[in-house]
């Protein structure tokens, strides 16, 4: 039995700002309880960018109720005027005696002024009551509002050695059914899919979510340098916008082909390869705070090897394909095995069969 104290409430905010994971853009997923005399009197959660934030609507549903009594928020409540009002005015009008702020806001126009400014109102305010929960809980949001660019997620389905695809290449399916669904609910929670133009080639993915209820569908990248994507290619076909990373060099003909199917087309250095950094930076300034990577073991290799990469999310099958078949990730590795890339792991969870390993790449003196 969960005992009734501060931290239960604090989970159902957890709770209710997760279920809006994919709907607010580069927004925080944030949630919001009020509570009053023991009391459950509003929840509310924040789920769409430029919409009432998470405590609005709780506020609104305890009406004046919420006079006294005690909000628990997942995130730091926000002191200024962005797309909507501040809603440490609103926690400050409504009379709200007490609030519980799981974590501060990491964003330099919030930055601890929401919580100065309630407890200079005379609310009381306590900070950090799980903390790390709800630090996870916004990890790409917490990555893109530091550094301007999309955190990226490496997702790859393998074999038990390692293997994405047979020597013939035929890859098609790796994992089971349990995993793609898996993999579905990811593109739904991500502002954006990104593949390499040899997955377009090889397999003319549709890259949209496909799931038992209606999902998000993200925005299409193709990392492609030679522009080598068919006008008529499915990731063309209109469903989700879709950006093509190229280089400066590449050819300008076939760039103006990809526009009349109604691709962006975003230049990336001088090539011969797309500077994955650039892409990604372009992204983020066009409102993207979160990339599942779904390439091939080259584009794979490349965003690890450029350190680009935040998060791992490796389905395992119980199979083995042997010599010849491509790797997950095909870049020049380490001469020393004390050089290898490490991964601290996160969690390990079963999908019918297989197996997703979840991890963080270190950073060179963070890990062994």
């Amino acid at each position: 039995m969960e005992l009734l104290n501060d931290a239960f409430y604090m989970r159902l905010a957890l709770q209710a700002a997760a279920g809006a994971a994919g709907q607010t853009g580069i927004n925080p997923m944030v949630g919001c309880v009020v509570v009053k005399e023991g009391r459950i009197v509003g929840i509310g959660a924040h789920l769409k960018r430029g919409e009432a934030h998470a405590e609005v609507h709780a506020l609104n549903m305890a009406g004046a109720e919420a006079s006294g009594a005690t909000a628990y928020v997942t995130l730091e409540p926000c002191s200024h005027y962005g797309r909507t009002p501040p809603c440490c005015d609103r926690l400050i009008a409504e009379g709200v005696s007490r609030v519980v702020v799981a974590t501060e806001d990491p964003n330099p126009l919030v930055a601890g002024s929401g919580i100065a400014k309630l407890r200079a109102s005379g609310i009381a305010v306590d900070v950090g009551l799980l903390g790390e929960e709800a630090r996870m809980l916004n990890e790409a949001f917490n990555h893109f509002i530091v550094t301007g660019m999309p955190f990226v997620t490496v997702k790859t389905a393998l074999t038990l050695d390692g293997r994405i695809a047979t020597r013939t290449g035929h890859s098609r399916w790796i994992t089971g059914p349990s995993s793609r669904e898996a993999v579905h609910t990811l593109r739904h929670r991500h502002n954006a899919i990104m593949v390499g133009a040899g997955t377009v080639l090889a397999d003319d993915p549709e890259l949209t979510t496909r799931l038992a209820v209606p999902g998000l569908h993200p925005v299409r990248v193709v990392v492609d340098s030679r522009l080598r994507t068919p006008p008529d290619a499915r990731v063309l076909n209109g469903v989700a916008p879709t950006v093509v990373l190229t280089t400066d060099e590449a050819d300008e003909a076939s760039a103006r082909r990809l526009a009349e199917s109604g691709a962006e087309i975003v230049r990336c250095g001088p090539g011969p390869r797309v500077d994955l950094k650039a892409g990604l930076k372009a992204l983020g300034e066009r409102g993207i705070g979160s990339v599942l990577a779904e390439g091939g073991g080259v584009l794979n290799g490349s965003l690890l090897e450029a350190g680009l990469v935040a998060k791992m999310m490796l389905f395992y099958a119980p199979k083995i394909v042997g010599d010849g078949a491509p790797s997950g990730f095909a870049f020049n590795g380490p001469e020393q095995m004390g050089d290898a890339a490490n991964i601290k792991i996160a969690s390990i969870e079963r999908y019918g069969d297989d197996w997703c390993v979840t991890g963080y790449p270190e950073r060179r003196g963070e890990g062994g």
